[in-house]
């Protein structure tokens, strides 16, 4: 991780033992100069676009979300309904009954406690994205819900006093909190339930919360450096326009936009692809590009061309791994199930809403015209941006690589293929070098096991991150990689060669990553894959060296039954094992799948048809 992540790290942990951070972020934090509602609104330009939808835009799915929301039900990670009921403490752990102590200081909570369970099981209704879900509701089925909403904001303020309880432990969180508080002000701007109490008390936790992710903003920039960094960067970014009556946002915003602006270049390669290899965090990012860039156009302070540059470049990647039938993509990487600004109700899986939305700023055009993926677009009055105007992407046939991320994608009638070959000059969190995806018109033969949860056993994190839960190899029953602690691994895989071609009758990659090194520090694997043109028909060849005395395994995960594999060595036929699989499309739900292995010695040749 380099010296300044291991000196920060240190800095830190002194300030945490010592009492620092709590002298750095007080409990009694309030705003002096507190101003009206109609003053904060004559200082900003921004109001909602209530979209009218009809019966076949999804309205019966917003009735029911928005129902379960009103009777005390949260719809956690966009995967499972849980009945919090409607006097929620906003503190207890709903899947360990574990409540938080919220007279202590955030610094002093443990992100990870075997008794408290998993921390975003408590965070997750203190995001507020399911204020959303409401506004919508409200316009289309014309019931007032504005009381209700306040309520329960001041319901949060009353039960998490400022910089105590978990709810203050993560910046990330706080800063999509008030986004989401945000978006609900600007609606309910007029009505009678926004009382000047009420304001008062959400102009403190406001200014709390700013000034909570500014000075903790080195935690996530240097220890963590991911989607948060760009999360709270861009919350301070955005600070001066959105609250300009705090007079530290001058300030904040400054150093915020120069930070968002770093962060991007840096965590976005130039081919696109994002630093944390993983497909929905990278979707989070295009959310936050799309509120950002749309925000500070608005205002006349449009970020640097390298913002614009990057989020096009992401776009595209993400757009090239996305399937027509359903809006999927490969359930690569970690997975927790965020959708920061939910404001389609499509599955969670479909990401076609939040790349329309995004193409739109960025080309002026739509990929979906429809009212379902228009809806952000609508609501927000987001405006084609006029500062940088990109051509429409279109979707691309044949084989192409995105080589700084390491990615390879074939796309061959109605069949896609999706082969990861990448070094590691930024944190891993899975051991998935190689692995294959297999599509056939929008279905996933051959998938990624997902994430399922980032506080679980020792056995289930062991399987999900490692390379067992991917269509790879594994070397003495371990990882290609060597597991430390948490979202820690050692001894990196790293692309030695990544090679695409093709010929009249296949596509053709080829590639070699150092791997197992801490069986043999010249431990490699090499994977050819070779994809038969109009046919849904692949020949994956798979070579280990200076591994000869461990046992091997080639392994490949499905759920479908219309495939046929065969494994060969030396021109014989391999006995197919059958593994153990799981499966985990949402965070936190986890299903009982499907997995065949071979053994071999060296050198296997295996042939994959899937049958329509």
């Amino acid at each position: 991780m380099g010296s300044r992540y291991f000196f920060y790290r240190v800095r830190h942990e002194l300030e945490r033992k010592s009492g620092k951070l709590i002298n750095k972020h007080p409990i009694n934090l309030n705003l002096s100069n507190k101003i009206t509602l109609k003053k904060w609104f004559e200082q900003i330009q921004f109001d909602l676009n209530p979209v009218q939808l009809e019966p076949n835009d999804n309205l019966q799915e917003l009735k029911l979300k928005a129902e379960k929301i009103l009777s005390g039900n949260v719809y956690f990670f966009n995967a499972e309904w849980m009945d919090l009921g409607l006097d929620y403490d906003w503190i207890t752990n709903p899947s360990t009954n574990f409540k938080y102590d919220v007279s202590k200081h955030w610094s002093t909570i443990p992100d990870l406690s075997p008794e408290a369970g998993d921390i975003k099981y408590v965070w997750e209704k203190s995001r507020f994205s399911w204020l959303l879900t409401l506004i919508q509701y409200d316009y289309n089925y014309g019931i007032d819900l504005g009381e209700f909403v306040f309520s329960q904001i001041e319901s949060w303020i009353d039960s998490n006093p400022i910089n105590r309880g978990p709810n203050w432990r993560c910046s990330q969180e706080i800063s999509l909190r008030i986004f989401n508080w945000y978006l609900a002000l600007r609606c309910y701007k007029d009505h009678t339930s926004l009382t000047d109490v009420r304001w008062e008390k959400i102009q403190d936790v406001i200014y709390a919360s700013l000034h909570h992710v500014f000075h903790h903003i080195d935690f996530s920039r240097i220890a963590v450096r991911n989607n948060h960094a760009i999360t709270e960067t861009l919350f301070l970014s955005l600070s001066e326009l959105l609250f300009p009556f705090i007079p530290e946002t001058k300030i904040w915003s400054k150093k915020g936009r120069d930070w968002f602006e770093k962060e991007i270049d840096y965590q976005i390669y130039e081919d696109g692809t994002f630093l944390q290899f993983s497909m929905n965090y990278h979707r989070v990012v295009i959310q936050l590009l799309s509120f950002g860039i749309s925000t500070s156009e608005r205002a006349g302070k449009p970020f640097s061309k390298t913002v614009y540059e990057r989020a096009y470049k992401s776009l595209d990647f993400l757009y090239q791994c996305l399937q027509e039938e359903n809006g999927w993509l490969p359930n690569y990487g970690s997975n927790d199930g965020a959708l920061f600004f939910p404001w389609s109700d499509t599955d969670y899986k479909d990401y076609k809403p939040q790349l329309n939305t995004l193409h739109y700023i960025l080309t002026g055009k739509f990929l979906y015209a429809d009212k379902v993926n228009c809806r952000e677009v609508i609501w927000c009055s987001i405006k084609p941006s006029n500062i940088q105007q990109f051509p429409v992407i279109n979707k691309l046939e044949g084989i192409k690589e995105y080589p700084l991320g390491g990615y390879v994608l074939i796309r061959d009638s109605g069949s896609f293929t999706f082969i990861r070959c990448g070094s590691h000059k930024d944190r891993p969190a899975q051991a998935d070098n190689l692995h294959v995806d297999i599509w056939v018109n929008g279905i996933n033969y051959f998938r990624d096991s997902g994430t399922y949860k980032y506080n679980t056993s020792k056995e289930l994190s062991t399987y999900f991150t490692g390379t067992t839960s991917h269509n790879s190899v594994i070397v003495n029953d371990e990882s290609q990689m060597l597991k430390g602690s948490r979202f820690i691994w050692y001894y990196w895989t790293q692309k030695l060669k990544s090679k695409i071609s093709e010929n009249s009758k296949e596509f053709v990659f080829e590639g070699l990553i150092s791997a197992f090194r801490q069986l043999n520090p010249k431990g490699e694997h090499e994977r050819i894959v070779r994809k038969i043109k109009g046919e849904n028909k692949w020949i994956i060849q798979d070579q280990i060296f200076n591994l000869s005395e461990f046992d091997k395994k080639q392994i490949w995960h499905f759920d479908k039954e219309n495939i046929a594999i065969e494994g060969m060595e030396e021109g014989k036929y391999l006995n197919k094992n059958i593994e153990m699989s799981y499966n985990s499309d949402y965070y936190g739900v986890m299903e009982k799948g499907q997995a065949i292995s071979f053994n071999f010695k060296d050198k296997i040749s295996t042939n994959i048809e899937i049958k329509s």
